[in-house]
């Protein structure tokens, strides 16, 4: 290990990661001065960024609670990050959950965060090899594929560009699972303030992950073969919003990035 003793050997600390950045934005403490440089520069080129992580995550609990209310006790978290406050299996702390990330530090710290933790697993994986990834041990040991499971894909299909044909990703998850299963996504856009995104965009580019900004129709495709819940594919604060921190009071704000849920309809095919 490093001086940093959560940080795995071989990884290289002078390279941010979106990971740590996201975790800083959100008050956690497993972050390097390089993901803090990187996300203070994003917040210079667009100040609400820090208050779209936290909306971000206030859209993840209200989700994943309606889920449970909805019947659903199984989640793949695709794209987790580090398990911060108000993660998955917290929220839903009977259900069995899956998390999958690309990131090696995001990876070591959930297995030590979760240890003991027989309902929830933790996979390093990349969400453009799904027949790796939904054939893992961890996987098929947690989820029962043959009952509807939740699918979350929350602020990474924007890391994944077109040429990697994302949308046919998302229809080879969809065909895996059972009708009944749900599809939650959220997603940057620059359908407003374009030039501030690209901003954003730019500064990404140091840890290596391209930010792929996209507009609500082409975000709309991600959820064909889905029955789009109420109300719709949203700005994630207008997505059921509950109260104070859910939704900003700024309307641009609130369209910066989209967040929609998807149900498989019982007439669709594994």
């Amino acid at each position: 290990m490093t001086d940093f003793d959560w940080v795995p050997e071989g990884v290289d600390i002078t390279v941010p990661s979106v990971a740590r950045a996201y975790d800083y934005m959100l008050g956690g403490a497993h972050n390097l001065a390089v993901d803090r440089a990187m996300a203070d520069q994003a917040a210079k080129v667009l100040p609400s960024t820090p208050r779209l992580v936290r909306m971000n995550r206030a859209y993840l609990r209200r989700v994943v609670t309606h889920l449970v209310e909805s019947g659903i006790d199984q989640f793949l978290d695709i794209g987790s990050g580090i398990p911060t406050v108000g993660n998955v299996h917290e929220v839903a702390p009977d259900a069995r959950v899956v998390y999958v990330d690309k990131d090696p530090v995001a990876v070591a710290h959930s297995e030590l965060l979760l240890s003991g933790n027989d309902k929830t697993a933790v996979v390093q994986g990349d969400l453009r090899n799904p027949e790796d990834l939904l054939s893992r041990p961890e996987v098929l040991g947690l989820l029962d594929f043959d009952r509807p499971v939740a699918v979350l894909m929350l602020m990474v299909l924007h890391f994944v560009p077109d040429e990697d044909e994302p949308w046919r990703l998302v229809a080879r998850y969809r065909d895996h699972v059972v009708p009944g299963s749900y599809l939650a996504i959220s997603h940057v856009t620059d359908d407003r303030q374009s030039a501030a995104w690209r901003g954003v965009a730019r500064t990404a580019a140091q840890s290596r992950d391209s930010l792929n900004n996209r507009s609500h129709a082409e975000i709309a495709e991600f959820f064909e073969g889905f029955e789009l819940q109420e109300p719709g594919l949203v700005g994630c604060g207008l997505w059921r919003p509950q109260g104070r921190g859910d939704i900003s009071d700024n309307a641009d704000e609130n369209a910066l990035i989209y967040a929609g849920l998807g149900l498989k309809p019982e007439s669709g095919s594994r």
